[in-house]
This record gives C-alpha cells, structure tokens and sequence, in this order.
C-alpha cells in the first residue's frame, strides 16, 4: 500500500513538474537547452514564433545575447530589441555601428536552439521602447526577403554558418557558385565564409588586409560555361567583372581572373589563393 502511494505521488510530481516547465514563459533563462542546434525550416519557424513571441538571440562569433520580441514578418521575422540593455548588447556586436551586415546566431525558444541570421540595420517602423528606431530581420533556413522568392545569399550562408553545414555546403558549390559563395565572405566581413572557398588557407593573412579595406565586393559580369562542361576539368580560370567600394576612394571596376582547381573529378572545387595579389585589388 506505501509503495502504490508513493509510486502515485511519484507520477503526480513528475506531470506536475512537465506541464510547469510547459507552461513556463521565455524569460525564464534557466530553460534547459538541447544543445542541438537546428535547421529548422521557416514554413515551420513562422509557427512556432508567431507575432508577439518572445526568444533570445545569441551571436556566434562573440557569444553575447540579447532578448527580442518578434513584431511582423511573413517571409521572415521582423523583430525588435526587447528593453533598452537588449539594444546596447546588440549593438556592441555590431561593434557600436549599425548596419546590414548578416551575422550568423542562434534562437534560442524554450530548450530548442535554431540556426538563423541577423542584420543589424534599424528600419521601418518600431513599438517597444527600447532606443532601436525601427526593427531588424531574422532570417531562418528557406526564409526570404519581402522582395526576393530565393533566399538571400548572404543570410543563407550564416544560416548554414550557425548551424554547422557550411563546409558541407560549400564543399558541393561548382565553381560559379564558389565565387558568389567568396564575394559573399568579403561583403560580410567573414573571414570563416572566406576560408572555406579557399586553398592554403594559411598564406592568406596578406590577402585578408587587402579585403579588410573594401567596403563592397559587387561582381558585375561572370563568363559562365554550362556546369555539364566542367565534369572532366580539374582546373579552369573564370573572368570576373567586378566593382570595388573603398571608403574614401568611391568605386572602381576591375577585370579579375578567378583560378580554380580540385584534386580529382569526385572532389571539390577551391579557388586558388594566386590568383588573389595584392595589385589585383589595390
């Protein structure tokens, strides 16, 4: 009879203590986690934070975070910082800019850690009082921009980023698609993107004060051969038109000649780390 009563009171704790930790709200930061961290699709993502919703957002590359009410958004979450110390976390990620730049970080809801990335461009209209004038997008796995049908390039690379599938990404890039994948790294400032379209990532510290100088990598003309044509190729150099954006030099287009190579026909494609010298980009 003790120990029917005890195994009763037992399973009575237990589903009291399951439908509290249900019912507990977001601000409780002692949640438990997974430690998992997701790919978890927007069509899914817009449901389980609806408008209104509150999550956390933790920034890969510095670990600080911030908490954030989501406000609007149909192909992606438009969110805004939650208090005023919220704002100043995030803009000290930003380094104490604002801009539009894409980050990659983690949602953190409940104990679920979801792969996502961030601008950090106040815009549009904003409600909570918090000292950020408008709001900033969030962008998950298959989300878009208000004006795009595709995923944009650059959220979708921290995206994969956070989530721990850039590489594999990467890996499966033809040689067109890694030169996008690289002019990306540059705009984003990310050394991490940068290195995975590279070979010998270890002589690049030249090449990397180079970029840190441009402000806009933008490839204006690409000469593209039908990819069914470099299935036999172990190497071929690609002309690229590009236009340069130094801060206090305005634009400058240039004609670069992108080498790429791959060891055997089953592996992958690197750009070459010659083809980059300085007087290439000065």
């Amino acid at each position: 009879m003790v120990k029917r009563f005890l195994l009763c009171f037992a399973c009575s704790l237990l589903f009291f203590t399951s439908t509290a930790h249900a019912n507990q709200k977001y601000e409780d930061k002692d949640t438990p986690l997974s430690y998992k961290i997701e790919l978890v699709p927007w069509e899914i993502v817009n449901k389980l934070l609806p408008r209104k919703s509150f999550f956390t957002i933790i920034d890969v590359e510095t670990g600080l975070q911030f908490r954030v009410q989501r406000r609007a958004g149909s192909k992606h979450a438009d969110v805004q910082p939650l208090t005023y110390d919220d704002t100043k976390i995030m803009k000290k990620i930003y380094s104490g800019k604002w801009s539009w730049k894409r980050r990659a970080i983690i949602v953190k809801y409940g104990d679920q850690m979801i792969a996502a990335s961030m601008h950090g461009m106040p815009h549009g209209a904003g409600a909570l009082k918090n000292g950020f004038p408008g709001h900033f997008c969030v962008h998950f796995y298959g989300s878009t921009t208000h004006g795009s049908k595709e995923p944009d390039l650059a959220h979708k690379l921290m995206v994969l980023k956070a989530g721990g599938k850039l590489d594999e990404y990467v890996s499966q890039a033809n040689p067109y698609d890694l030169i996008d994948i690289f002019a990306v790294g540059v705009n984003q400032g990310d050394k991490r993107i940068i290195n995975s379209t590279l070979l010998e990532k270890a002589q690049h510290k030249k090449l990397y004060k180079v970029l840190q100088n441009i402000s806009l990598f933008t490839i204006r003309n690409m000469s593209y051969l039908p990819v069914s044509d470099l299935e036999g190729q172990l190497s071929i150099e690609i002309p690229v038109e590009v236009e340069i954006f130094k801060a206090g030099e305005g634009k400058d287009k240039k004609q670069m000649n992108f080498v790429l190579l791959r060891n055997s026909m089953i592996d992958r494609w690197y750009i070459q780390s010659a083809t980059f010298k300085e007087r290439t980009l000065d």
